[in-house]
């Protein structure tokens, strides 16, 4: 029987009667639930439970996601190398990329075994960190990564390039280097530009830059970006969608461009982005 991954948001008790009931549906629709640990251990699974890691080697044919923003971000870097399309079901408090309410999950499903669901792509993001000329490490983010100061209140100091030309030097707390879909995160909270989905674009932002003269760029979607870390102030990070981080050290080069990888989203109707404006931030309101 084809296979279904689960991932679920920890510590929320609701979820003990929600997965019992969705892993029922499942089996009764000819589906194999394959669980991470967090989702099995809510329902007496934990011997059957998939590392979150291993679980794109089971090939399932849809991820399920139970939770916010941050469990979607999980999800989708640990099938970042799949096709495998995610319907990530909100149960958190804002949502801007779980856009699917909990009271359409099931009708979701109907029409994704019917074919009628609506598949939005998101581009992710290739990041690579080189220390010494060497790459140290990479990864491919949905939403953003960001080069932030530690808990000394002191600033550091960043060149940026793009496409190999100078473009300026500046003191900042940090630095944000951002997807369309991540425009509405740590972007938005830094003043940078909201940007639908389906731009074929990025930003950098600065966070609270010593320079009045320094805004946030868009620019293309092609573009190879470049910070590199003039002066580090005590401690300084970079992390990506908020979850990854790795301590940053002097002339550190991060170098981020478009991915050749996409995250697909599933949902019941056209138009969410739009709704989660409207209907989390008041958008458009007077």
């Amino acid at each position: 029987m084809p296979k279904v991954a689960i991932i679920s948001k920890p510590q929320k008790p609701e979820l003990e009667f929600i997965l019992s009931e969705l892993v029922d549906w499942l089996k009764g629709h000819g589906f194999t639930p394959i669980l991470e640990p967090d989702s099995a251990s809510y329902i007496g699974m934990s011997r059957q439970a998939v590392d979150r890691s291993q679980m794109a080697s089971h090939e399932p044919v849809l991820v399920i996601c139970l939770g916010g923003d941050g469990t979607l971000l999980s999800a989708a870097r640990a099938f970042a190398l799949t096709t495998t399309p995610i319907l990530a079901i909100n149960l958190g408090s804002l949502g801007f990329l779980t856009e699917v309410p909990m009271a359409d999950l099931y009708q979701t499903l109907d029409a994704w075994m019917e074919g009628t669901a609506v598949i939005g792509t998101r581009r992710l993001m290739h990041t690579q960190l080189f220390r010494h000329g060497e790459m140290v490490q990479e990864w491919e983010a949905l939403n953003d990564v960001v080069l932030s100061k530690g808990a000394i209140a002191r600033m550091g100091e960043f060149a940026i390039e793009l496409d190999g030309q100078f473009v300026a030097r500046f003191r900042a707390d940090g630095v944000i280097v951002s997807t369309p879909t991540g425009s509405t995160a740590y972007n938005l909270a830094a003043n940078g530009p909201i940007l639908t989905p389906n731009v074929d674009a990025m930003i950098l932002s600065a966070i609270c830059p010593h320079l009045l003269t320094i805004r946030p760029i868009v620019f293309p979607g092609d573009t190879e970006v470049v910070v590199v870390v003039d002066v580090v102030p005590q401690e300084m990070y970079l992390t990506v969608d908020g979850q990854e981080a790795v301590q940053l050290a002097l002339d550190d080069r991060i170098v981020c461009r478009r991915s050749s990888r996409e995250v697909r989203l599933l949902g019941l109707r056209p138009n969410g982005f739009f709704n989660v404006l409207r209907s989390k931030l008041h958008w458009g309101e007077r």
